[in-house]
């Protein structure tokens, strides 16, 4: 694959290449190894794209994984502690048996990546919120957010959000005092 776009969220690429450059040339390199003409398998059932094939985020992510987890990056989980002191009116939680947790897809020294393939409200989220909180929780100090450029995502499921929308979004929304420095990068095939 190549990275197609670059975008720079609160000096993030400034950041990762003035302090991090060895953990971004890792991304890169993961970026290139990347094939994703063997994760065009996906076999499209929506009627807009009736029997296309379509590149699998599965496959997609499980090269990344692979890639990542060569080069020492590790998928890093919080536990989520939940409190009872919030509900009101003697409610009483049923237990749900498994712990929930957040997690940051690589985490290597103070740098924390996230690989999204998915609906945009989960590149907003990934860049406003989780890298914040893996900031204050894991002390990641600048993230990357590897996401498809429009070509790539029209290429796969409807409903995938891409590199040009995100930035619009990012720009338009302006950068908090509490944003983590973040280098979104736009790739494709």
């Amino acid at each position: 694959m190549i990275i197609a776009a670059e975008y720079s969220f609160n000096k993030g690429k400034e950041k990762i290449e003035s302090n991090y450059l060895t953990y971004l040339e890792d991304v890169r390199h993961v970026i290139q190894s990347a094939d994703a003409m063997v994760c065009k398998t996906k076999k499209s059932k929506e009627k807009t794209m009736s029997n296309k094939t379509l590149f699998s985020p599965i496959e997609l992510n499980n090269q990344f994984k692979q890639y990542f987890t060569s080069k020492g990056w590790t998928n890093h989980k919080i536990k989520c502690n939940y409190s009872n002191e919030y509900y009101v009116g003697g409610y009483k939680p049923k237990s749900v048996g498994k712990t929930p947790y957040r997690d940051m897809d690589f985490v290597k020294g103070e740098v924390g990546v996230e690989v999204q393939f998915g609906k945009y409200a989960f590149m907003v989220y990934n860049v406003c919120a989780k890298m914040t909180i893996f900031r204050q929780l894991v002390g990641i100090q600048v993230g990357v957010e590897i996401v498809p450029v429009k070509d790539l995502a029209d290429e796969m499921s409807t409903g995938v959000s891409y590199f040009e929308q995100f930035v619009w979004d990012l720009e338009n929304r302006g950068i908090s005092n509490i944003d983590l420095p973040v280098l979104i990068l736009g790739i494709a095939p």
